[in-house]
Parts: C-alpha cells; structure tokens; sequence
C-alpha cells in the first residue's frame, strides 16, 4: 500500500482493475479545501489515456515492475517474439504492446516491463534513438540544402520518415523512436 505522496513519474498502478503509468503529476493547494493529487495516466495494458484526481493521502496501489533485456527476433502469427538475452527464453507479444514497431529490426536490443506479481510481459520499450540505414530515397539536388525542406525516405525496417534533402540511399541516420523523427546521420 502506498499513499499519493509516494506518487512518481514512470510508477505503474492499478486503477480500476487496469494498469496505468504515470505520465505527468501535480498537487493543487487551496486556501479553504484540503489539498487534491492529479496525474495524467497512460494505460499499460489497454490504449486509453486519462486523468485521475485524489484526495491528498488517498491510498494508491503500485505495482512491481521489472525492466529486462531482450533482443528482437522476428514477427510471425504469434506476434512479436523476443528472446531473454540472460536466460534465452522467448515470448511472443501483440503489435498494441510494442512502442514502435515500425522501427524493429532483427537483433535489436529491446527493454521489456515485466509485471512481477504475474510474470507477464506489458510493453516493449525501444532504446530512444536507434541507427537505421536508408534503403530508398530521392537523390538530393546539390545546393538545396539552405532552407529545412524534407522528404521521404525508407529506412531498413519498411517504415518511411523524413529526411533533409542532403541524405541519400544507403546512408546511416539516426532516428528518434518516440518521435520517428531523423536526428542526425551517422559515419561509418
């Protein structure tokens, strides 16, 4: 049992039979009433995103979660499959519970939340920058490069982000996961 002064961003709790994580908290003071807890919450084990206000001193119920090493494998019926990279076990997960799937490649390190109370998988965390390679893009006209103009490009994984004019196929960048924005490229 914890308390929501014990509340903090990245905690997993329970919340009406389902898993949340808190995104974002705060606590609002008025003269006359007691102090109120808010946090905007996103669902591990469903897409729902709300917001949940409590009492100063409510009781909340975190739950135990563990961060673990596996490494992609490859994508079937079954789902997404991932390997221990300590134990070599293997799991199978849905698309719904990996971040971004469009940037999975084959031996990619990836962390995944584990709930200990049932030793069940809830999501796949990609690390936040990951390098891919350019498989396809527009060659760039030379000179062009005074104003931010982007275009597409088609990365290794299949998935298609923006790039600057001044990348061309077969070039390595780097992509923001969470965004799937290009970040930089990167020699070689």
């Amino acid at each position: 049992m914890a308390s929501t002064s014990d509340i903090s961003r990245g905690m997993i709790i329970k919340l009406d039979g389902s898993l949340y994580s808190i995104v974002e908290f705060g606590e609002n003071k008025t003269a006359r009433a007691a102090a109120k807890v808010w946090a905007k919450l996103k669902g591990v084990d469903n897409s729902r995103s709300i917001e949940k206000t409590w009492n100063s001193g409510d009781t909340i119920y975190p739950v135990r979660v563990e961060r673990k090493n596996y490494q992609y494998l490859y994508k079937d019926d079954t789902g997404y499959n991932f390997m221990d990279s300590e134990t070599f076990e293997q799991i199978a997960v849905q698309e719904s519970m990996v971040d971004a799937p469009q940037f999975l490649k084959d031996g990619q390190e990836v962390s995944v939340l584990v709930n200990t109370e049932t030793e069940t998988p809830m999501s796949v965390e990609l690390p936040d920058k990951i390098v891919l390679k350019v498989t396809y893009s527009e060659p760039g006209i030379k000179g062009d490069t005074a104003t931010r103009t982007l275009k597409p490009a088609t990365l290794e994984t299949g998935a298609t982000i923006n790039v600057p004019l001044f990348v061309n196929e077969g070039e390595l960048i780097r992509v923001n996961t969470k965004s799937g924005e290009y970040v930089e490229r990167v020699k070689e």
